[in-house]
């Protein structure tokens, strides 16, 4: 289930529209009913609330003003392992990143 802070794609019509970060969920006055604050990635960002259900959140289609609509959860690229920082006499802690010469370095560059 998507929660705060999750990147959601949300489908108009099976197309897709817009990307949307989940600020925040909280129960609605309607029993099993959540409002769920949307910021809107479009440019001028909007804030938005929707008030959906447990299983529209999950990703089940659902309409607004008469268009299918439906929620998916975005997946971040997995982060690489970042290599250690250079020590303080600017040699890299890494020895495998020396033996390859197609890697060029930012701490290592010297200035002019």
């Amino acid at each position: 289930m998507p929660t705060i802070g999750d990147l959601v794609l949300i489908y108009q019509e099976e197309h897709p529209a817009f990307f949307a970060r989940i600020e925040d969920i909280c129960a609605d006055s309607k029993a099993d009913w959540y409002q769920v604050k949307l910021l809107i990635l479009q440019v001028p960002v909007v804030e938005a609330v929707w008030i959906l259900r447990e299983e529209y959140i999950n990703g089940d289609t659902f309409t607004m003003n008469g268009a299918r609509i439906r929620l998916e959860r975005v997946m971040g690229a997995c982060k690489p392992e970042r290599d250690s920082l250079p020590s303080e006499d600017g040699s890299n802690q890494r020895e495998d990143n020396a033996n390859n010469n197609n890697v060029i370095s930012l701490f290592e560059r010297k200035k002019p």
